[in-house]
């Protein structure tokens, strides 16, 4: 039995579309690439004593925000809120035992010490205090790799801690001269890194950081309330710092700037007004690192395509 010519004429007309066809062209992606390789962020924390509750509003920000930290790098203070993190992870375990964080936990001011030794205070209790907080001993144990950051006083030299005991390695790099003394550390004579490196951004890039957010809480320059000792070499201090802050802040892939500038160096009575211009600071700077890591994982879709 003939098909009928009907039928003959339709299956003609799509044999002849379907020789016609051709492959709709596939859309260039032009978001950030879903899954792929992360980028390593790097967390830095600048020193400013007191006005380091800052970063605690900083931390509980990417804490929320899910905003990974895979390193984290500090200086004096920074140094200090970096290991109580590094050792927990956790930024509700941070603003609890900095809520209950006085001056005089860390400072163990002395009249002799000042008039015998090479500093007003020893430091003594600031080590312990690290060793009481962090439940582990060394730095390769901690939850969340960290360095500190200290400055040899015989020879100028940056000292990167990323090594060894927590303890000692915070209250070097902590040590703000003329206010603490000298710490003897792996065979060296250490300072405050502030001298050298207050926002060690250039050591979060040596340790293979793709992304450093920095947060810089740099005092004011500007200072007419100078009565004493104590107030000269901190005011000096604060000068050495803005030099080489000044120089670094461009570094960063992100900056993150609370601002308590106008809080004193030893002022710890402005501990919850600190952590809260660390929160606004943080929530501001979000939409900067999601697109700064946005930008990073795109190049790497673009990078590793090329060698494909």
């Amino acid at each position: 039995m003939r098909p009928a010519p009907l039928a003959l004429a339709l299956l003609a007309i799509a044999l002849l579309l379907a020789g016609c066809a051709t492959t709709a062209p596939v859309a260039p992606q032009t978001g950030p690439p879903v899954g792929g390789p992360e980028p390593k962020v790097a967390l830095v924390l600048g020193g400013g004593a007191a006005r380091g509750f800052a970063h605690i509003g900083v931390i509980r920000v990417l804490e929320q925000e899910r905003i990974p930290v895979d390193l984290v790098v500090g200086t004096s203070v920074g140094s200090l809120i970096g290991a109580l993190y590094a050792g927990h992870r956790d930024s509700f375990e941070l603003e609890w035992t900095a809520f209950q964080l006085e001056q005089s936990d860390l400072f163990d001011f002395g009249l002799m010490n000042a008039v015998m030794g090479m500093g007003y205070a020893k430091g003594a209790k600031l080590e312990k205090f690290v060793q009481e907080k962090v439940a582990q001993r060394d730095i390769e144990n901690l939850r969340v790799p960290f360095a500190a950051v200290a400055t040899d006083l015989n020879w100028g030299h940056r000292v990167v801690l990323d090594t060894g005991p927590v303890a000692p390695a915070v209250r070097a790099s902590s040590a703000i001269p003329g206010v603490f003394e000298p710490v003897r550390h792996q065979g060296k004579l250490l300072v405050d890194g502030g001298l050298v490196d207050n926002i060690p951004i250039d050591v979060a890039r040596e340790k293979g950081a793709d992304l450093v957010i920095a947060v810089d809480i740099s005092e004011n320059v500007g200072n007419t309330d100078i009565k004493n000792l104590v107030d000269v070499i901190l005011q000096a201090t604060n000068i050495m710092f803005e030099r080489n802050v000044s120089a670094l802040r461009g570094q960063a892939d992100v900056l993150i700037s609370p601002a308590v500038g106008d809080v004193k160096t030893l002022d710890f009575s402005q501990k919850k007004r600190c952590m809260q211009a660390g929160i606004e600071a943080a929530r501001q700077a979000v939409p900067k690192i999601r697109e700064a890591i946005d930008r990073w994982k795109a190049k790497k879709a673009e990078v590793l395509r090329g060698r494909s």
